[in-house]
């Protein structure tokens, strides 16, 4: 491999301008393509073949006329009236009319038959002439709300006024804003501190920007063709972003220790591309199977949220490899640290020891206190993960000030917090009136059920809907407990009369995606660990290091988990961080962040400790390449870590319910792997081990494949394997940053 990243370096340098247009161009024509055939994002939350889906699928087709976008508009009357008031009523009816009136309004109902005990709150179900799934055009909505203004200028001093809410009106956030272009700045500054030039730093954030920019195109392009899922798009771009200038800042970083050291420039941009060009292949290449392997779920939303991110990581990679290069090769020698300058200085003085590497040398002095301390430490702050809850999100869990989230708090309040996830039964069979009337009959006194209604008999004859409503709302346990009942109280019934009886609902649909998703968790991890495993055994050919770094990776996981439950189950700094509601995290928060955290646990781990057997490799001293790894290595890992906390950091502030909790677990997974795991324990854990931590029995020697990571092939030398010491080469070639 690295004789292959060698020659691609080299010609990306030769033919910088043919790389660099080739690389804009497409890019360009991808965004172009993408935004003049761009499709929609599906707001859906659905499992092919599931039993409420299935159960959906056949309500739709015998009750077409409630099949389709649905939303709701609530009135609140002015202070000291009520909605039957004559006055109040007039004006509510006119509302309503007008409504009814926009072409996109296929029915509205009567808000004075859904009345508040009070009398101070009415509510109207309304659906869009649109098939269910649909999305609705954001002037189409602007334009149904513009037809309460009325009422809204008359009673709005007096407290009375006209929202909307419901699936039809849920607001879409923006995937990147304000927070995210300072995260940006700030990772910019972080890179200006490690470079100390104002170009090294600005190359690796251009081409993180249009990887980014190639990454939103081919998700925009994808959504036209398939069923892409909202969030698709913040998670490729939060981790393009991040992987891309991650992977840019190690290539960058050690084209310009070549540089200090006397290399030119065709040759550094080569060698670095295939020495971190390596490493950048063999991280990136973990987090795309990560979060590829996410489709096993087989979860629409999670497929897609998966590849898109994996797509971005691709990119990055890709970019990294061809484009980075011609962008070095056309920067020349403007790269090279000035004899005087402080970065000079640290490359070629073998005793300038960063803070990194003085932190590595206290590590390597108590070893096993510093192991003893850290999985304790770590272990503790995991333990609230074993509290966590899951649920899908809803307009409940949208920004307080949106006003889909004030008509989901109003009619919890008025109504019930039921009315906002209602279940319905469905009973299919010759008569299935009568069947429904028992369905009816024998939920009604169960626990958890507020009211059973119905049966309403379809047009067709041949099926019956049971409308219920529970006592809880969609995001609680107990409402999961309600469906599990009413699904084991159910099955007699069928039996009995030998129709198909059925329970189902929008409700139902998302609690069956997060019974799939809580199912999926544990099957992943034991997919990931293993991957972890064999991964980290072909790189470095040892034993110990893929078992110490799945330890410590299961240790970082842990610790994000309990970050989750902490913040938004518990409530810790959920004001200041301006956390939405407090309650279960999205179901598939903790599978994208398992798969995200890996693989750039892996990125840490390949970093440093390609390093260190690089070194172990030339001159066989195990204390002295922990020393030299956390020297050259250690820099360059601090700052990833760092940029990838900025930007993560940065959509927590996004205030997107969904994002908002995979962004808080990813900056505080990412510090602790990065700082606590790579930076303490390993080195603490290779300095116990010693000579052992680089050795692999010979049966496993003989099978395992051979990978150079570290570009041994290009200067001849034999890295160290199995159990045979490596003899220092007599002409060492200078380590590289």
């Amino acid at each position: 491999m690295a004789q292959f990243l060698y020659r691609l370096g080299a010609l990306a340098a030769r033919r910088r301008l043919l790389f660099l247009g080739a690389s804009l161009a497409v890019l360009a024509g991808a965004l172009v393509l993408a935004f003049g055939s761009a499709g929609s994002f599906s707001p859906g939350h659905s499992i092919p073949g599931s039993p409420g889906q299935l159960a959906l699928e056949k309500v739709e087709r015998h009750f077409p006329d409630g099949s389709g976008v649905g939303g709701t508009v609530l009135f609140v009357a002015p202070n000291g009236a009520q909605m039957k008031d004559e006055a109040v009523a007039r004006q509510m009816r006119a509302v309503v009319q007008r409504i009814g009136a926009e072409g996109v309004i296929a029915d509205v109902g009567d808000p004075l038959e859904e009345v508040s005990a009070d009398g101070r709150i009415a509510v109207a179900s309304l659906s869009f002439d649109l098939p269910a799934g649909g999305e609705i055009d954001p002037a189409v909505q602007d334009a149904v709300r513009a037809t309460g203004a009325s009422f809204n200028q008359q009673y709005g001093d007096q407290g009375g006024r006209v929202l909307f809410g419901g699936d039809a009106f849920e607001e879409e956030l923006s995937p990147f804003g304000v927070p995210e272009g300072i995260g940006i700045g700030v990772a910019l500054l972080v890179m200006l501190i490690t470079f100390g030039s104002v170009l090294a730093a600005g190359v690796p954030m251009l081409t993180a920007v249009l990887g980014v920019g190639g990454t939103v195109a081919g998700v925009l392009l994808a959504a036209a063709r398939f069923d892409v899922s909202q969030n698709a798009l913040t998670l490729a771009i939060m981790l393009g972003l991040a992987v891309g200038i991650d992977y840019a800042l190690l290539i960058v970083s050690r084209h310009r220790a070549q540089l200090t050291r006397g290399h030119t420039v065709a040759e550094s941009i080569a060698l670095a591309t295939a020495t971190a060009g390596g490493a950048v292949v063999f991280a990136g290449l973990t987090v795309i199977i990560a979060l590829a392997g996410l489709t096993l779920a087989g979860v629409p939303m999670l497929t897609s949220m998966g590849l898109a991110a994996a797509g971005a990581v691709a990119m990055a990679v890709l970019l990294a490899l061809t484009m980075l290069p011609a962008v070095l090769s056309l920067a020349g020698e403007r790269l090279r640290p000035k004899p005087s300058s402080r970065a000079a200085r640290r490359e070629l003085d073998t005793r300038s020891r960063g803070l990194a590497a003085r932190w590595v040398d206290v590590v390597m002095r108590r070893p096993r206190t510093v192991v003893a301390a850290v999985v304790l430490g770590l272990a503790v702050a995991a333990v609230p993960a074993a509290q966590l809850a899951l649920a899908l999100n809803d307009n409940g869990s949208a920004p307080r000030a949106s006003e889909p989230r004030q008509v989901y708090d109003l009619v919890a309040a008025a109504f019930g917090p039921g009315v906002n996830g209602p279940l319905v039964v469905l009973v299919e069979g010759d008569d299935p009136g009568a069947t429904a009337e028992t369905v009816r009959d024998t939920v009604a006194s169960m626990p958890g059920v507020a009211q059973a209604g119905g049966p309403v008999v379809a047009d067709d004859g041949q099926a019956a809907l049971v409308p219920i409503v529970p006592t809880t709302g969609p995001r609680d346990s107990a409402t999961n407990t309600l469906v599990a009942d009413l699904r084991a109280a159910l099955v007699p019934i069928g039996a009995r009369t030998g129709d198909d009886v059925a329970v189902t609902g929008l409700t139902v649909v998302s609690l069956d995606v997060v019974d799939k998703l809580n199912g999926a968790l544990v099957p992943f991890t034991v997919v990931v660990v293993g991957l972890s495993l064999l991964l980290l055994l072909i790189a470095f050919r040892s034993w110990a290091i893929p078992l110490k770094a799945t330890a410590g990776f299961l240790l970082s996981v842990g610790v994000a988990f309990g970050a989750m439950v902490a913040v938004f189950q518990w409530g810790w700094l959920a004001g200041p961080l301006g956390v939405p509601l407090e309650g279960p995290v999205p179901s598939f928060a903790p599978i994208i962040v398992m798969a995200v955290l890996f693989g750039l646990a892996m990125d840490y781990e390949v970093f440093l400790v390609s390093t260190m057997r690089e070194h172990y490799a030339r001159h066989g001293d195990a204390r002295d390449a922990i020393r030299a790894g956390s020297r050259n290595a250690g820099r360059v890992v601090v700052a990833a870590a760092v940029i990838m906390i900025v930007v993560f950091a940065s959509f927590l502030f996004s205030h997107d319910p969904n994002v908002m909790p995979i962004a808080l677990a990813l900056t505080v997974g990412v510090a602790v792997d990065a700082f606590l795991v790579r930076l303490t324990l390993v080195p603490a854990v290779l300095t116990l081990l010693g000579d052992r931590a680089w050795r692999l029995p010979r049966w496993l020697d003989r099978v395992v494949p051979r990978v150079d990571i570290e570009g041994h092939e290009l200067s001849g030398e034999k890295p160290a394997a199995g159990a045979t010491e490596p003899q220092p080469q007599p002409k060492p070639e200078p380590e590289l940053v």
